[in-house]
């Protein structure tokens, strides 16, 4: 897995596109393309981008980590 190149919550942009996700996830930007495709992904359509509210993303994460109930 790769590192992750930010090392808090607070670094993060308000909203986080298809390059910053595999950043922030440690994981290479196909499989963080993937990702955003996924059908549970908190990914709203912003024209043409794929954007995620950072509030959004965590609460995925946390909700796919051992941080969440499922």
């Amino acid at each position: 897995m790769k590192e992750s190149t930010y090392k808090s919550y607070n670094e993060l942009p308000l909203f986080l596109n298809a390059a910053i996700v595999p950043r922030v996830l440690g994981i290479s930007p196909s499989n963080g393309y993937e990702l955003m495709h996924e059908r549970d992904f908190p990914v709203p359509k912003i024209g043409n981008r794929l954007e995620v509210p950072k509030e959004e993303f965590a609460e995925w994460v946390s909700q796919h980590t051992q941080g969440g109930a499922e």
